[in-house]
C-alpha cells in the first residue's frame, strides 16, 4: 500500500471490501469509498486494471470468484463487502452465484450486492416489454436470481438498478424499497456513479438489510 493519498478526507472510516473492483461499478465503488475516507480492499482478477491512484488506504488483491479457495482467502475476515460484480454476455453463467456463495460463506457483517431491476423479485414490478428484453440475457438471468437469493437469505442488501450508464452522480438521487419503486415501461437509466453512492450509503448505514433496494436518479 504505497503511493499518494487519495483525494478526500483522511481514511478514518470503515474498511470496505469491493468485489469486482476493476469493472465499471466496482471502480466507482472504490473511488467513492476512498473519497469518503474509508479504507478499501479492492478485489479483482487482474488488480492492475483497478484504475485508481495508489493510496495508503487502498489494498489491491488478486482473486477470481470462480476460484473458491482464492476468493475465500481474499474475503476472510472482511466485515463489509460491497459487490460490483457483473457478467458480460460472452462469459459463461455462474460467476454471480459463485461470488455470492463465496461472500456469504465468509460471513461478513454486511453485504451490499448489485442486481438488475426486472429480474427475480423485481420482475413483477416491471413491464412485459422490459422482461422480454431481459430474457435476451438467457441463462445469465437464472445466475442473477440465484446470487440475489443467496445474499438476501444471508441478510444482505441487493440493489436492483435500471440500465447503467457512465454519466455523473445525480444530485437528486434517492433509494427506495421495492414496494415503492415507480412503475414504468422501462426502468430509469441510472449512472454507475449514482448506484455506487447508494450502495455505499447502505454499507455505512444499513436501511434495507435482507431486502431489495432500488436506486433512483431522482
Amino acid at each position: 500500500m504505497t503511493g499518494p493519498e487519495a483525494t478526500g478526507p483522511e481514511a478514518t472510516g470503515l474498511e470496505i471490501t469491493v468485489l469486482a473492483a476493476s469493472g465499471g461499478t466496482g471502480l466507482e465503488l472504490t473511488r467513492q469509498a476512498l473519497a469518503r475516507g474509508h479504507r478499501v480492499v479492492a478485489i479483482a482478477r487482474t488488480p492492475g486494471r483497478i484504475a485508481v491512484p495508489d493510496s495508503p488506504h487502498l489494498l489491491k488483491v488478486a482473486a477470481d470468484v470462480r476460484d473458491a479457495d482464492g476468493i475465500a482467502a481474499a474475503l476472510r475476515g472482511r466485515a463489509i463487502v460491497v459487490s460490483g460484480l457483473g457478467v458480460a454476455r460472452r462469459e459463461k453463467a455462474g460467476a454471480l452465484t459463485a461470488g455470492a456463495r463465496a461472500v456469504t460463506q465468509a460471513r461478513p457483517d454486511r453485504v451490499v450486492w448489485l442486481g438488475a431491476f426486472g429480474t427475480g423479485a423485481s420482475a413483477p414490478a416491471t413491464s412485459r416489454l422490459n422482461r422480454a428484453l431481459l430474457r435476451l440475457l438467457g441463462d445469465q438471468i437464472a445466475d442473477k436470481v440465484t446470487a440475489d437469493t443467496a445474499v438476501l437469505d444471508a441478510g444482505g442488501t441487493v440493489f436492483h438498478a435500471g440500465m447503467l450508464s457512465d454519466g455523473p452522480l445525480s444530485p437528486a438521487r434517492r433509494t427506495t424499497g421495492l414496494r415503492d419503486a415507480p412503475k414504468t415501461l422501462l426502468p430509469a437509466r441510472i449512472s454507475r456513479a449514482t448506484v455506487a453512492a447508494a450502495m455505499l450509503d447502505e454499507a455505512e448505514n444499513p436501511a434495507h438489510a435482507g431486502a431489495i433496494a432500488v436506486p433512483l436518479p431522482r
